[in-house]
């Protein structure tokens, strides 16, 4: 089988593909066909080293896979060969508080850029029935901390959303989903007639560094802000009273437990939503796709398919 590892830290051209023997699985585990992978931003700063967080040499990238169920080891019951599965981007989180620096993939523990791997059978979900393998890979690390940010939004509630990246966009196809009015920000005119698309009520054009501070004039009084990631470069310019006279709520998101995965794919089943993809490229052209990425000029998940 082709597998990729990550030999040199800082470029995208320290991704080296290798082959090597297909894996077998052991006492509940499951041998995954690996059918397509999707980059994260997370993806991206691991590459370059710019991960706040340790990396080890040689690792396997990529949390976000979606495949087939080849084999079964001994004692597994809960999936069977030919079950379409997608990974979960934190493995050993089945549910109530997450504990602190869990294992990850891509980071400590070989990731998904390969066409055969072997998992514990409690590291993965079912795939929604009515998406492909590229779109239900998009799923593990994005739509789930989207569908995690919007934890208590009911139906006439009012969510800002920012910029077209896989998070901003999963949180506007979730809110719309769950009865929310969804304003979208954007500082490209091109995306943001495709966030209209989508399903954005209105969209308001914006640009700068940092944008904690501008959340926090923007938020409702006692409402919440769920803080996702750090992409938006500069200082936040957060202010003690300005916060304070809020009343709002600041909470970050870690993703998502396995509880979590399973409720956000029942409603993408449900109401058969799919995921907005930017590109799909070849597996073996994988060096592309972190190119692409780090153009940024994407609107929407960047896949790779096996």
């Amino acid at each position: 089988m082709r597998i990729y590892h990550l030999e040199t830290i800082g470029s995208i051209d320290g991704l080296v593909v290798r082959e090597e023997a297909a894996p077998v699985p052991s006492d509940g585990e499951v041998l995954v066909r690996v059918r397509a992978s999707a980059l994260n931003f997370r993806d991206l700063a691991i590459v370059l080293g710019k991960a706040p967080f340790p990396v080890r040499s040689g690792v396997v990238p990529v949390s976000d896979a979606a495949g087939e169920v080849e084999a079964i080891g001994p004692g597994v019951s809960a999936l069977k060969v030919g079950d379409r599965v997608v990974s979960r981007f934190l493995p050993t989180w089945y549910g109530g508080p997450r504990t602190p620096n869990p294992e990850t993939y891509g980071s400590d523990r070989d990731g998904w850029l390969t066409e055969y791997k072997v998992v514990r059978v409690e590291a993965l979900s079912l795939a929604p029935q009515n998406l492909s393998f590229e779109e239900a890979a998009s799923l593990p690390c994005a739509a789930v901390t989207a569908w995690s940010a919007l934890l208590g939004v009911r139906a006439g509630d009012t969510v800002l959303t920012q910029g077209s990246g896989g998070v901003s966009l999963f949180a506007l196809q979730l809110a719309k989903l769950l009865g929310a009015r969804v304003i979208a920000t954007t500082s490209s005119t091109r995306n943001g007639e495709r966030l209209k698309q989508v399903g954005a009520d209105r969209v308001v054009e914006v640009g700068g560094p940092g944008t904690l501070a501008q959340s926090l004039q923007a938020v409702t009084f006692g409402g919440e802000i769920a803080i996702v990631g750090a992409l938006a470069e500069g200082n936040s310019g957060l202010d003690f009273m300005s916060l304070f006279m809020s009343q709002a709520t600041l909470r970050c998101i870690s993703v998502g437990s396995r509880v979590d995965v399973e409720a956000m794919q029942r409603a993408v089943n449900v109401h058969a939503m799919h995921p907005v993809i930017d590109s799909v490229f070849p597996f073996a052209d994988a060096k592309a796709a972190w190119a692409h990425y780090a153009g940024r000029d994407v609107f929407g998940k960047i896949v790779i398919r096996h």
